[in-house]
């Protein structure tokens, strides 16, 4: 059985020896780049790899032109992957501190995005292993590269100039997945500009997760995105956050409940505001 959404502890730790599943490590802070990978070196699931968001998720900044985490060119990506050893027909699994909200999301929608489908986000992630008490190690993993083969699905993106002219449509829905009060333009302790896209509508990606972390079953987030969405199929959904990260999570939750799959708005808010001349709306 492939897992394309979420998977559970159990079943991870069923395989944690097994060569065709690969499981990621991409816990990651905004505050402090490099305390992800110190938290990796001192204690991951067993056979873990790290993946960093800056450094191998990302591509470098542009001031003025790109957001704060601007998606990698798909040959940076594929590089990537390779070295990691992807089992071509195999499992991948990937998990956080978060609740998959932040680089775990980020590595299940790129590989998503370069048409590799066995990725799940472990749920509950690394305070549920933990608790369950599963099989932990130290040090660097090591694990024998390999090609990655991959196809390409562009359109899964959307562009900023794009976002302009669909925001407008009522053929579709633009989410924001960031807290309320940063949509109201109320908190914005992050990027320089507050406020929001004009005609989109809040859907913090915290409303997908149970008080433990754990995901809402599936009957709570397809009424939350029912409501959400009214008579607009998944596939007409488009999602934004600061950086275009954290709102990855609400595709995952969508797809997981059987609505589709949305589109990414990798820029995000903080590059809709690179531009003085885009509307913002508080």
């Amino acid at each position: 059985m492939a897992y394309t959404t979420l998977v559970p502890i159990t079943e991870v730790c069923e395989h944690i020896d097994d060569p065709a599943w690969l499981i990621i490590d991409a816990r990651f802070s905004l505050a402090d780049p490099s305390l992800g990978r110190r938290n990796y070196l001192e204690s991951h699931v067993a056979g873990a790899m790290y993946a960093h968001l800056d450094q191998d998720l990302s591509s470098p900044v542009i001031k003025g032109t790109t957001g704060r985490h601007p998606l990698p060119d798909t040959t940076r990506a594929i590089e990537v992957f390779s070295s990691w050893g992807i089992p071509s027909d195999g499992q991948v699994v990937v998990y956080d501190d978060l609740g998959g909200a932040l680089a775990a999301v980020r590595v299940w929608w790129m590989l998503r995005w370069l048409g590799f489908m066995n990725v799940a986000v472990l749920d509950g992630g690394w305070q549920h292993w933990l608790k369950a008490n599963y099989p932990v190690r130290s040090g660097a993993e090591v694990r024998e590269a390999g090609p990655f083969s991959a196809v390409p699905r562009p359109g899964l993106v959307v562009t900023t100039e794009e976002v302009d002219q669909l925001r407008l449509d009522p053929a579709w829905r633009v989410l924001d997945a960031r807290g309320a009060d940063r949509y109201r333009g109320e908190n914005e302790t992050i990027d320089p500009v507050a406020g929001h896209i004009p005609g989109a509508i809040s859907a913090p990606y915290a409303g997908n997760l149970q008080p433990d972390g754990t995901f809402r079953p599936v009957e709570q987030l397809r009424a939350r995105y029912q409501r959400l969405l009214g008579d607009i199929p998944g596939e007409r959904a488009i999602v934004y956050c600061g950086s275009g990260v954290t709102s990855i999570h609400n595709i995952l939750a969508m797809l997981h409940a059987g609505l589709g799959e949305a589109r990414l708005y990798a820029g995000s808010w903080s590059e809709w505001i690179t531009n003085p001349s885009r509307p913002i709306a508080r």
